[in-house]
This record gives C-alpha cells, structure tokens and sequence, in this order.
C-alpha cells in the first residue's frame, strides 16, 4: 500500500526532487574524496519513490514497532541513501559536508550511527539474509510491516543471496521486496562478462518469488510493482532495470565511475547538466 505517513507526491515532483538530490549525492562525493557514483545515481529514482510514496517510515516514526524496515545491501552507494534521508528530514543536509571526514559517523556504508539507517551493511550479500530474519520476526509477531532491501546485480554474484532466495520462499515471506539495481555493471565491467547472472527472471521465479520488471528511472512502474498487493506467501523481487551514472550524461553506462570520484571541473559540468534538466522540469510544468 502506498505510504500515507507524507504528502503523496506527482511524477513532477518527483523528478525535480530525483536531479536535486542526484546534486546533492555528486556534491558529497567530491566533498567526501570517495565513494561510488555510478551506482548512487543509478539507484536513486528507487530511492526517492521508495521514501516518498512507499516505505511507512518518517523521522518522527522510526523507533516505532510498526514502521517498514528499508536496508541497504549495495552499501557501498551509501552517498545516495544520505542524500534521501537528509531530504526526508532525518538529519540535516549540512551533516553531508562530513561524509568520511576526521571522527564523522557519516562513512563509507551505511551504519547504525546515522539516524534513519536499520542495519550496517558493505560485505556483500549481507542485506538479503538480514531481510529474511526482519521479515520472518515479523510473520511470527503476526505485525503488518513490510521488509525491502536493495541489491546491485554484481551483488548477485554472493551465494548467500541464493540461501536467501530459499529461505524467503520456504517461510512464505510474502512481506518482503528485495529490488535489484540492475543496471549492468559492476566494479570490472559487464555483469554478463564478470559473472553472468542471467536470466534473472526465470531464475528468481524457479526460487518461488514473485517477479517483477520495471524501468528503474519510472515512478509509475515503480509505485506499482512495490505497492502492488504480494501474491499470498510469495516474496517479490523487482529487477529494476537503470542506467549507471543516470542523469550525467558522460557518466551514463562508464564502468569507471562505479567507483570514480569527479574531480572539480567534472563536478561542475555535472551540476550544469543538472541544473538545466531542472530547468526544463520547471518550464515543463508552467
């Protein structure tokens, strides 16, 4: 069901918040001197329907035993999550001008110091398994939340999110959604080159899930195949298919910049292209 905690926001409206906090997630990478652009732009659009239309989960919310979980298993594009979470109101956007300076809880992955963050992740293939035991604790408390995490197709390449895949279709954890950032890439290139993974659909239905396929950059799609009612004791698993380095265009489909750290005048020519997507958004709507 959709998330009634916030104003239900258009497809405009998010968009224009989608470039604004790719700006934000590009300015606290260079400002961090790391970090993992490529994936944090990718995965952004899921991030921002995530937390603006999906997830039952606020500031004011997030100690309650009935919130939705959300974890982060690509940890590593931990700059993207920051972003959201600082947009949603879950500590100041100022705080980002610390990620990874001298005594900041604001590092690398995502950790439990940060307000808003459930679980500390970054050894891949740790979210999914975590999610099972969120989600079956939830079937056994007989609560109403709703368990998602957030895989990168590379991550697939971890045997534990196959263990995983077992145990969530044994236990019938129909109230769980794990979402693969499938954008292709990964840290040396082409996922179908590194470690082939495919055909993520048929194998991922074979495990007992429920399969969806969407554009990962489509809030329409994306609402509806993480809002969408679960067939009754079936998982579901949404291959969100995105572009890495989404919304600059010399970083779009660039294995370099999974991990690549712009350098200033990059930064500024990223920011410019930003600045007129926003723009035409804003002319678009008067």
């Amino acid at each position: 069901m959709l998330n009634l905690s916030t104003a239900f926001m258009n497809n405009h409206e998010l968009q224009l918040k989608s470039v604004r906090l790719r700006k934000m997630t590009l300015e606290a990478i260079v400002g961090a001197g790391a970090g993992h652009t490529g994936g944090g732009l990718s995965c952004l659009d899921i991030l921002n329907v995530l937390y603006n239309r999906v997830l039952n989960v606020s500031p004011q919310t997030f100690t309650s035993p009935t919130r939705d979980r959300y974890v982060q298993s690509k940890g590593h594009c931990v700059e993207a999550l920051y972003a959201v979470l600082a947009d949603r109101g879950f500590f100041p956007a100022s705080d980002l001008e610390t990620v990874c300076h001298y005594q900041s809880h604001y590092v690398g992955h995502p950790t439990r110091h940060i307000p808003g963050i459930e679980m500390n992740t970054g050894a891949l293939g740790h979210g999914l398994p975590i999610c099972i035991g969120m989600a079956l604790a939830a079937k056994m408390d007989a609560a109403s939340y709703r368990v998602f995490t957030l895989l990168g197709d590379g991550e697939l390449a971890e045997g534990s999110n196959w263990e995983a895949g077992l145990a969530a279709s044994h236990y019938k954890l129909d109230n769980l959604v794990a979402i693969l950032d499938h954008n292709t890439l990964q840290i040396t290139g082409h996922t179908c080159e590194v470690m082939s993974n495919e055909p993520l659909d048929e194998k991922w239905r074979a495990f007992g899930w429920t399969v969806r396929t969407v554009n990962g950059h489509d809030y329409a799609e994306l609402t509806k195949a993480l809002t969408e009612p679960s067939v009754s004791g079936k998982p579901v698993f949404v291959i969100a298919n995105t572009v890495k380095g989404k919304g600059v265009s010399f970083m779009e489909n660039v294995a370099k910049w999974h991990h690549g750290v712009p350098s200033e005048e990059e930064l500024k020519r990223a920011l410019s292209e930003l600045d007129t997507a926003e723009l035409k958004l804003k002319e678009a709507r008067t």
